[in-house]
């Protein structure tokens, strides 16, 4: 089981492949989701990274897909800018699951 790294910007590439972990550089919603989708659909990947900049992009999808897919699990990442807001979105997801404002 694999990596694969969706980035918006070539520095966390280059320091994920440093690592060992493959992936590749979208700047737009519309090439993210395409990547996204080509990638859901590859048995060899157990985890696909996100940068926060690209989840914010398409945060339902992401919601959806975190909600539904056991497989690959999305995991965002912060980008070298240092905005994340993990927490929030974490509680948001449990919330949405059980029906309960945390």
């Amino acid at each position: 089981m694999k990596f694969y790294l969706i980035s918006d910007n070539i520095d966390t590439l280059t320091g994920l492949r440093l690592a060992g972990i493959e992936g590749q550089v979208v700047h737009t919603r519309a090439e993210f989701l395409t990547l996204l989708e080509d990638k859901m659909k590859d048995e060899s990947l157990a985890i696909i990274l996100v940068t926060t900049k690209l989840i914010e992009l398409a945060p339902n999808v992401i919601s959806e897909i975190k909600l539904k897919q056991p497989k690959p699990l999305i995991t965002e990442i912060p980008d070298r800018h240092g905005e994340s807001k993990i927490g929030e979105a974490i509680d948001r997801y449990v919330s949405q699951a059980i029906g309960v404002k945390l």
